[in-house]
């Protein structure tokens, strides 16, 4: 068994491939060609800290992927990351582990980001330029990043609840993407005012962006409320919504945006529809006033569809090196 380090993982990932590799994974998803099983959540709340253990396996393939991240949200303070976590990818054919992926959590945040660029890409209206991002963490900067390259947007807004760390997320943006005008939103509602596409990155446990604030016409992509417990959206928005969009039914009927909204009443079941089949039919068929909501809780496909990438890429490294 091979352990791979970060920045040997890092070396192997070709962006536009990882991204059509996921899309795939939740087509696979969607047709029933997949085994993933339920997710492990685990809560450190004195440390305001997470771990979740993930696992699937797509299609037919020679490994399968098991994934444990975690998220310590107070190590910004301590100057740590506050992702971590390994995959460990498995012979689907004699049950040995054949590497583990040491990835500190690199692999996880960057699959969930393509999520994102998927999210945007199948529900936004056509020509959307303006990006609001809510939430001042790793993913608050790689969702900006990843869709302004991938969707071509021009202009990133963002707010969060930390004035000090939004300029400092502001600044490291104009940084990275010197074509892109990056600014600060003072409020959540000045943000949703100019926004076209709204993407929630926070560990929040109460409603951040609330239905009065949002404008016709505009796509939300909320990813924070991964584990039970956290929500950013009011559920008032899903009674809003021409469409409803869930990487998972199972998972985001039980956590998530959904779950709080199946709860209150404002969205049920039935109108729930799975990324994978979006995929499946070319994308959401909104009108230009729909407000349309896209749930990512985190699909273990994507944790298997980005794993196996590096390590088919690692092997072929090897035999050109023989």
């Amino acid at each position: 068994m091979r352990l791979i380090n970060k920045q040997e993982i890092l070396a192997q990932i070709d962006e536009c491939a990882a991204l059509a590799e996921i899309e795939e994974a939740f087509r696979t998803f969607a047709r029933g060609e997949a085994q993933v099983a339920p997710v492990t959540h685990l809560a450190f709340p004195k440390a305001d800290g997470e771990c979740h253990i993930k696992c699937a396996h797509l299609g037919d393939d020679e490994v399968f992927t098991v994934k444990l991240a975690t998220g310590f949200y107070g190590n910004q303070e301590l100057g740590l990351s506050s992702s971590n976590g390994f995959m460990a990818v498995v012979s689907a054919a004699t049950g040995m582990p054949l590497a583990i992926l040491q990835d500190e959590g690199a692999l996880t945040d960057l699959r969930t980001a393509l999520a994102g660029v998927i999210a945007v890409r199948v529900g936004a209206r056509r020509g959307s330029t303006t990006l609001g991002v809510i939430g001042t963490g790793i993913q608050s900067r790689l969702q900006a990043m990843l869709i302004c390259r991938q969707l071509g947007f021009s202009r990133v807004v963002v707010w969060g609840r930390s004035p000090d760390k939004v300029s400092a997320v502001v600044e490291d943006l104009k940084a990275e993407m010197s074509d892109v005008s990056v600014s600060q939103a003072d409020t959540v509602e000045a943000l949703c005012a100019i926004s076209e596409v709204i993407v929630t990155t926070t560990a929040s446990r109460e409603a951040i962006v609330k239905s009065p604030a949002v404008r016709p016409g505009t796509h939300i992509v909320a990813m924070g409320a991964d584990s039970p417990g956290k929500q950013e959206l009011d559920p008032a928005l899903f009674s809003k919504a021409s469409h409803v969009v869930v990487d998972s039914l199972d998972q985001c009927t039980e956590h998530g945006e959904t779950a709080n909204a199946l709860k209150t009443g404002d969205i049920s079941r039935s109108r729930l529809t799975p990324l994978g089949e979006v995929l499946l039919e070319g994308g959401l068929d909104r009108a230009e006033e729909d407000i349309t909501i896209v749930d990512l809780t985190g699909v273990a496909v994507q944790d298997a569809a980005i794993a196996r990438s590096v390590w088919r890429k690692l092997k072929q490294a090897e035999l050109q090196n023989h």
